[in-house]
């Protein structure tokens, strides 16, 4: 994977008013050009800022360093595609549901709950839980198992800084995770299409791999309804419907754990569920995919890589059989 350093996009004003009235007028003149661009840089995002405020999500700033450890070169998705094709059928199956009917959501007061084979089982509200560890930005690619893909800014921390807060005991093989099924907030768990609550799970060595984030934002912001908030997990060489959203409880188990797509329809979801253009699904091809916001339905699909590029996890795996086990 190669990584690249991205410097900040804005400039803040502090960098662009004269510290001294008496600077020379050619610095003066090049700081009030710094300050146009600044002042564009700022209008768009406030404008975002306010389209997320339409489409139900919060729009507030969350600050976060940038980990260039985990920056991909690929163009970022823009924040509007990213926010408003989304598959998340706790608010309709459709892609532009979630965004329009996400609003219901409140994600305050939140806990969750972590319980199961550990030492330290815990019931954390949201800013205990975000106080763990320092938030970090990554850019990471998110394959969908229907063959589209974003490359999404996400912020918050390795999922392993929380593992380790409660010591899981030696017969602790798995994590799963609970997503909030609440009918009244919910329009989508009118359906039959899943069981609800929506579950899904790990091996505990895959949760704790520093790829795992625990995420809490994205874009420089909080995370919007329809992607998750106020926390997910993203697994980034997983497909997407293994990164659960809206979590409320995290258990550990030494059994594999029970998951809402692989109990659905297992033919077509396994547990692992790994991003592997080798194994197809049953009623298409994964071996491409089609970037959202720049390749267009009938555009030549770009070519899938083995773990969605992220050989670094191809450890995990070693021995394993990933026709049979995928």
């Amino acid at each position: 994977m190669r990584l690249i350093h991205r410097q900040s996009e804005l400039i803040l004003p502090s960098e662009i008013t004269p510290r001294e009235v008496v600077e020379e007028r050619r610095d003066f003149i090049r700081k009030l050009a710094l300050g146009s661009i600044a002042s564009a840089g700022l209008l768009e995002m406030a404008g975002r800022r306010a389209f997320a405020q339409s489409i139900g999500g919060q729009g507030t700033h969350l600050a976060a360093s940038a980990n260039t450890n985990y920056v991909v070169m690929d163009k970022k998705t823009a924040y509007k595609d990213a926010t408003t094709y989304n598959n998340y059928y706790e608010f309709g199956t459709d892609k532009s549901e979630p965004a329009q009917t996400a609003g219901s959501l409140k994600t305050r007061p939140w806990t969750i709950s972590i319980e199961g084979l550990v030492k330290k089982p815990l019931v954390l509200d949201l800013d205990s839980l975000m106080k763990l560890a320092p938030m970090e930005e990554r850019i990471y690619r998110l394959r969908c198992v229907e063959g589209w893909s974003m490359v999404i800014p996400w912020i918050g921390f390795s999922l392993s800084n929380l593992i380790k807060k409660v010591e899981p005991t030696g017969s602790a093989k798995f994590i799963e995770f609970t997503s909030l099924a609440d009918k009244k907030q919910m329009p989508g768990l009118q359906s039959g299409v899943l069981e609800w609550p929506y579950v899904e799970g790990l091996r505990l060595d895959e949760a704790l791999h520093p790829l795992a984030l625990l995420t809490f934002g994205m874009y420089g912001e909080v995370l919007p309804n329809q992607n998750g908030a106020p926390v997910r997990v993203v697994l980034p060489w997983k497909y997407g419907f293994k990164s659960a959203k809206a979590i409320v409880k995290i258990r550990f188990t030494s059994e594999q754990p029970r998951t809402a797509w692989n109990q659905a329809a297992p033919r077509e979801y396994g547990f692992y569920s790994n991003v592997n253009p080798e194994v197809d699904h049953p009623r298409w091809s994964q071996s491409s995919e089609r970037r959202i916001g720049e390749d267009s339905f009938f555009a030549k699909k770009r070519k899938t890589l083995m773990f969605n590029g992220y050989p670094e996890v191809a450890s995990l795996y070693s021995g394993m059989d990933l026709k049979k086990y995928f």
